[in-house]
């Protein structure tokens, strides 16, 4: 069994670490011990953290990272330090494949290889690469265990009028140089 995270580049929630620790824990129990998550966004970066959290207390845990580019690990100057020293990582054969279209096509890869899915996908969204992937998934037929909630939108339940004015008063802080 293994299990894949795909999820939004952005997070608007506060409780997204209990909801993903549960989710990660109850496939856990359930037999998984293999998981696979991208790196280009919050809900990939919280997917790993999870996963390394529960590893300290199922030490066989398998988890991997998948690198659409080697431009994806963040080196903030330092040579030494290598952030994924602790999990296996993954590159597909994808190098000819347009840039704009690599996230996409190693989200499906990683459906391909998994029985599950744990994601953050607001599948109301308009156009949005999770929800691609999430959509892939279901035509896989993977169990989809997706933690996105209504509430995680960062204008659910305001007005019109109370959306204008936080967008007002947020742009009249921002200073613009002429």
């Amino acid at each position: 069994m293994k299990t894949a995270f795909i999820g939004h580049r952005e997070i608007f929630t506060n409780d997204i670490e209990e909801r993903l620790l549960k989710a990660v824990e109850a496939e856990i129990q359930n037999g998984c011990r293999s998981f696979t998550m991208g790196t280009h966004g919050q809900f990939d970066k919280l997917s790993l953290w999870a996963c390394r959290q529960l590893r300290k207390k199922y030490e066989d845990l398998d988890i991997e990272v998948v690198l659409t580019s080697l431009h994806a690990i963040d080196k903030n100057g330092e040579w030494d330090c290598i952030p994924y020293s602790d999990v296996k990582t993954v590159m597909y054969d994808i190098e000819d494949t347009h840039f704009k279209r690599k996230i996409t096509l190693s989200n499906q890869l990683m459906i391909d290889s998994c029985d599950t899915l744990i994601c953050y996908v607001n599948e109301k969204a308009y156009r949005s690469g999770a929800k691609i992937a999430l959509n892939y998934a279901k035509k896989c037929g993977l169990k989809i265990i997706n933690l996105w909630r209504d509430e995680d939108q960062p204008f659910f339940g305001k007005t019109k009028e109370q959306i204008d004015s936080y967008i007002k008063e947020s742009f009249s802080k921002l200073k613009i140089k002429k």
